[in-house]
């Protein structure tokens, strides 16, 4: 360590320069001009279109369904994830590798094919759908398909980030609270769940932050119907779409507040794991 050290103190200054040009030139172009267009373009006409654009009955119902469909995603993520966490990395079976395998499924699928795939499932001619409809249930075009969709596109956030955790920990603790008389649940209450709490929360922050941005899955299911089931990203571009910039990059300007908070929170995690 000490020699890479040393080698890394005796590289060239202009490489170094060279480097730091580069990252900073890149992160600049990719995501500071961004950031500083959307406000640019959001106040270009003053405050007061600014915020009628984020204060209409439009504006809040969309909000309202983002809030609604990340709301009902992230605790169902962690209830399912930490299962299937647990389920990975404390029991050997037959099929193991293929369960975490299909948990990367939704990283790997378009977020327009996952729409898709639950338009073949519960639309009107779908595999479910004319049941449902029997039944008196809609799901496509619903608050409900928003929320299936953002569930399956957010649902490895979660278990990817408690896996290498639980892996490493092994099943020790868990047994020795076993042997001394603690139940199962107290198990998982004091010993493991301690242990992941900020593994867990990690894995939480960035499933509300994809949940709270998606769009292409959304898309597919919403049916795009104002003040139903619309959510921010669709609203954004509806609002584009008919040429209503400043209105649009107001909306954007929420989803940008919401990935800073994201990325604060997540800087402040980090720093208290390393602590």
């Amino acid at each position: 360590m000490s020699q890479l050290r040393s080698k890394a103190q005796r590289d060239p200054w202009w490489l170094k320069a060279l480097a730091l040009s580069v990252t900073f030139g890149f992160l600049g172009l990719v995501v500071v001009v961004p950031i500083v267009s959307v406000f640019t373009n959001a106040f270009a006409k003053g405050i007061g279109p600014y915020w009628a654009a984020i204060s209409h009955p439009d504006t809040i119902s969309a909000l309202k369904m983002t809030l609604l469909a990340a709301g009902c995603a992230v605790p169902l993520n962690a209830i399912c994830g930490f299962a299937a966490a647990w389920l990975v990395t404390k029991f050997r079976f037959w099929g193991r590798d293929f369960l975490v395998s299909l948990i990367d499924v939704p990283f790997s699928v378009s977020p327009v094919i996952s729409g898709l795939v639950f338009v073949l499932l519960f639309g009107a001619q779908g595999w479910f759908g004319p049941a449902l409809q029997a039944m008196g249930i809609r799901i496509i075009f619903t608050p409900i398909a928003i929320v299936l969709v953002t569930v399956f596109v957010t649902f490895p956030f979660v278990t990817r980030e408690l896996i290498p955790v639980m892996e490493e920990q092994g099943v020790q603790a868990e047994e020795a609270a076993t042997m001394l008389g603690a139940s199962g649940w107290n198990t998982v209450w004091r010993v493991t769940l301690p242990s992941i709490k900020w593994a867990l929360l990690y894995g939480l922050i960035l499933s509300n932050a994809r949940a709270m941005g998606e769009f292409g899955a959304v898309s597919v299911v919403s049916g795009h119907i104002r003040g139903e089931t619309n959510t921010l990203p669709l609203h954004a571009e509806i609002l584009y779409n008919e040429y209503d910039f400043t209105g649009a990059f107001a909306v954007a300007s929420i989803l940008t507040f919401v990935a800073g908070a994201t990325v604060v929170l997540k800087l402040l995690l980090e720093r208290k794991v390393r602590k």
